[in-house]
């Protein structure tokens, strides 16, 4: 492989994480950069080899390739064309990373610390942001509200973002575990777990105990240390409970979770609510897979027929709560009918049966836990419903799959 060109890639990859922060424009030039560059070779027979030989490189294709089929049978072409110019990394993406490039063990540590640093730079400006109006973001809580974060105030991607930054920085931690320079990771890893709680986003919040509740398991099982497995079982549990007592944002959280609750559970329309708006339009894609369970309503028709059901089953139903359906299992199952259901479920699985690491079973949890985290999230968002998400979702695992791919292939 020319230097020049890993060189390229290997910044414009830098780019892409910068670009995630500041801006959309930016964000698209660097991914075309790097699409580009990755079929700048004379390998394209090898290269469109790998893409098929690799069942996580076309799985995840197939998530491009059902909204496209679903053309067929969308009325609404301009909306089918939106959502496929929104999905289209998911198809490009794959076909990028199948390319013949790696780089060393210090450029993809190098890759992870800038992750994190960013991360943590974006955290560090939500503090700002909240410290200048504290009262106001208090009282926001108290109505399904939260503090302003970066990615233009998509605070459910950005406390995922952050959660998968806890996690690679955990991993640094132990694959670096005989260096004495890992100190300031620790130090990122305790404000990121605070900053988690302070944001106070549920998605980010369970991927974290996700990852606190695995690792302790791993300690337990794996270490033979079941004292320090014990510890971290004091710290799951204690966590909350110091949280809702010692943070203002946590605890208004929580206040509204219990008082939206009520209709939550019942599926009970409010006006302006979280969680009970979200039961409400899973209702809602529930039966239009089911009335529609061979085809689905074509994903260009997916918006304009869940709000066709709302106006029936819910008419005093405001028009900004009339959102698609709350799982991308069900956007799916929507668009595609139980087919679409079923090869959704495929490509989550995907992932926890290739090999990407050859290394003892112990070091391979982090790509587990990854995928994990990625099914939880898109049970409880939509993802992959708009472009900040798509690309996070096929940035990251691709990125990962391609680091400890390339740890495979070299041992």
């Amino acid at each position: 492989m020319q230097p020049w060109r890993k060189h390229i890639l290997f910044y414009s990859i830098i780019a892409m994480m910068v670009s995630l922060f500041l801006s959309r424009v930016a964000l698209s030039a660097s991914i075309i950069v790097f699409i580009l560059i990755c079929f700048f070779h004379t390998g394209i027979k090898s290269h469109i080899r790998i893409f098929f030989s690799s069942p996580l490189l076309w799985s995840m294709s197939l998530l491009f390739l059902l909204p496209l089929l679903s053309g067929l049978w969308s009325e609404d072409k301009k909306e089918w064309l939106n959502i496929l110019r929104i999905k289209l990394p998911l198809l490009l993406m794959p076909l990028a990373f199948a390319a013949p490039f790696s780089f060393s063990k210090k450029q993809w540590h190098g890759l992870a610390f800038i992750f994190i640093i960013l991360i943590t730079a974006g955290t560090t400006w939500t503090m700002f942001q909240y410290a200048g109006n504290m009262t106001a973001v208090h009282e926001g809580y108290l109505r399904a509200k939260s503090m302003i974060t970066p990615l233009e105030n998509d605070h459910v991607r950005f406390s995922w973002l952050v959660s998968i930054a806890v996690l690679a920085a955990g991993w640094l931690c132990w694959d670096n575990r005989d260096k004495k320079n890992t100190g300031w990771l620790w130090l990122i890893i305790l404000w990121l777990i605070v900053f988690l709680h302070i944001l106070a986003a549920r998605t980010g919040l369970l991927s974290f105990y996700i990852i606190l509740f695995a690792t302790m398991l791993w300690v337990i099982f794996k270490k033979a240390k079941p004292v320090y497995g014990l510890g971290l079982l004091v710290v799951l549990i204690a966590l909350p409970v110091v949280a809702y007592y010692a943070l203002p944002t946590f605890q208004n959280k929580v206040k509204y979770f219990k008082y939206d609750f009520g209709f939550f559970k019942d599926a009970h329309y409010l006006p302006g609510g979280n969680d009970a708006t979200r039961i409400i339009s899973l209702k809602g894609g529930w039966h239009l897979m089911n009335d529609h369970a061979v085809t689905g309503v074509g994903f260009g028709d997916i918006s304009r027929e869940v709000t066709a059901w709302y106006d029936t089953n819910y008419p005093q139903m405001q028009q900004a709560d009339k959102i698609l359906p709350g799982n991308e299992w069900l956007i799916y199952g929507a668009g595609c009918g139980i087919t679409g259901l079923l090869i959704f479920t495929f490509v989550m699985l995907v992932p926890f049966f290739i090999r990407v690491k050859n290394n003892p079973l112990a070091t391979r949890w982090p790509w587990w836990l990854l995928n994990c985290l990625v099914a939880v999230g898109f049970l409880f968002d939509i993802g992959l419903e708009v472009q900040f998400g798509v690309f996070i979702y096929s940035f990251i695992v691709l990125l990962c799959w391609k680091w400890f791919r390339s740890e495979t292939l070299k041992a």
